[in-house]
């Protein structure tokens, strides 16, 4: 199933290749399993974030940790993150297959932890073993996708991939806020272990036993690197517990210099953890993976915060609560067919500066609900952060292997969504900074939470301006990127490639 060469010569011959592909072909015989395989590896990590930022109000009520919230949110994506960076190496050495397979058991110790927990502690113990997992499930399969299926049908299983992980986060908060409300949140947590049980089933049938090459060399595991990077990131949250405002600068300017640290040593590593050009401002790749960082991070204020807002502020139920999530993945997941089938990737590419533009109008209308007290606010500000996602992260997602060093394309697609947990994390533990220094905990009065969700999302729509104007200068820089030797400039090899 890997393109062949016979393959690449016809698409050069064409302006458009990747029109050739279709949706149908996705689920032929050839491909089901494949596609089915690969967006429940992305899915899992959907359902377990929407199931668990609807259960976890609820599990505070029961066992308390209302200030560790965030945590909860935090410490799951930095292992996440760890276990992305170290996805590749243990795929080339351990083959995709045994990889997956560890990696899917690593989750489920996690997710079993956290049902049975009794303390706030004892569910950020589960959330560290299943960030772990997941991080190596969703590098893995977004680094098998240029393998398992030719080139003309990867901008499909790209848009395919949003829509299942779209599609699980409406059923998640549903589903979760049902089991909440009228059996448990630990039921919540325990759904994900089914949803393993039939991901591993798949691998084992469609993944073949592979390892590398005898006479390739593993690449050596950047242990250091990976634990001064989650050393960063967890100094970010320790932020939180400070007592004083100079503490807590002094601990985001050591963790930001930690961070700056590690980049700048990756750079000069002998074997990086980072594709070439990685957040270097004047290349498109650059700018791109900044914004595939700041998206997640503005959007997490609503992912830890909005749900818990509904409830405590508003006196939502679980279930109604879990609906505002819902409709923001129903508005991804439309939006991403729909740009996913235009027959235009040029077009498709000067649609990604929407995508932040929208997430800013979204949040900023979250803003203003709680500024004013009016919950209908937060229904369309959801559909906007939504609709922005849909339109513009399929496409960038593959401008950024477009745009790749020449070799570094797997590296590329294996840290995307590495990046992307980085961006949740970093923006957890932000969202969380900011609501401790308003006040918010589980017995703050209704005031004191609308001032702290208030000043949560201001901070949010700061950072998605940000990623508005990195997405106008990605789509300026790939334009005018010089034209490659497979066809094509910059924005459109990837429908030659």
């Amino acid at each position: 199933m890997v393109p062949t060469n016979d393959d690449t010569k016809a698409s050069e011959s064409k302006t458009a290749p990747e029109e050739d592909g279709r949706w149908s072909e996705l689920l032929r015989p050839d491909y089901l399993a494949t596609t089915a395989a690969l967006c429940l590896g992305v899915a899992l990590f959907a359902f377990n974030e929407f199931f668990v930022a609807t259960a976890l109000p609820t599990a505070v009520e029961e066992i308390g940790g209302a200030t560790l919230l965030s945590w909860a949110v935090t410490l799951y994506l930095i292992f996440a993150i760890l276990g992305g960076a170290v996805a590749a190496t243990l795929k080339a050495r351990f083959g995709a297959r045994g990889t997956l397979i560890t990696a899917a058991l690593v989750f489920v110790v996690g997710t079993m932890i956290a049902t049975t927990a009794g303390s706030m502690p004892q569910v950020l113990a589960g959330r560290v073993f299943q960030g772990f997992g997941e991080g190596i499930i969703a590098a893995v399969c977004y680094a098998l996708i240029p393998e398992l299926f030719p080139a003309r049908l990867v901008p499909k299983i790209f848009g395919a991939e949003a829509i299942v992980w779209a599609t699980a986060a409406f059923g998640g908060p549903l589903v979760s806020g049902f089991l909440t409300e009228h059996w448990s949140w630990r039921a919540a947590f325990a759904v994900n272990i089914p949803a393993t049980a039939i991901f591993v089933a798949l691998v084992l049938a469609i993944v073949p036993r592979q390892k590398a090459a005898p006479t390739e060399k593993p690449r050596p595991i950047p242990l250091l690197r990976l634990i001064v990077v989650g050393t960063g990131i967890l100094l970010i949250s320790l932020s939180n517990t400070a007592t004083t405002m100079p503490l807590m600068i002094a601990a985001l300017a050591t963790a930001l210099t930690i961070l700056w640290a590690a980049f700048a040593t990756d750079r000069r590593a002998e074997h990086p953890i980072l594709p070439t050009g990685a957040f270097a401002l004047a290349k498109p790749l650059g700018t791109g993976l900044w914004v595939v960082m700041l998206m997640p991070l503005a959007q997490a204020s609503g992912s830890i915060y909005l749900i818990y807002g509904l409830q405590h502020v508003w006196s939502f139920s679980p279930t109604a609560a879990g609906f505002s999530g819902a409709l923001m993945a129903i508005s991804w997941s439309t939006a991403a067919i729909l740009v996913a089938s235009l027959r235009s990737h040029d077009l498709r590419v000067k649609l990604i500066p929407v995508g932040p533009a929208l997430l800013s109008l979204g949040l900023a209308g979250l803003m203003i609900a709680f500024a004013i007290d009016e919950f209908r606010l937060v229904f369309p500000s959801q559909i906007a952060v939504g609709t922005g996602f849909g339109l513009s992260w399929g496409t960038l997602s593959q401008l950024m292997m477009d745009v790749s060093p020449r070799g570094e394309r797997d590296k590329t697609s294996a840290f995307l969504p590495t990046l992307q947990s980085a961006g949740y994390a970093i923006g957890a533990a932000i969202c969380g900074l900011t609501a401790n220094l308003r006040g918010f905990d589980e017995n703050a009065d209704i005031a004191t939470m609308h001032g702290a969700l208030f000043t949560v999302f201001v901070v949010a729509c700061v950072i998605s301006t940000a990623s508005l104007y990195l997405g106008l200068r990605t789509v300026r820089l790939a334009s005018k990127s010089p034209r490659r030797g497979r066809g094509g400039s910059a924005v459109e090899v990837f429908a030659a490639d």
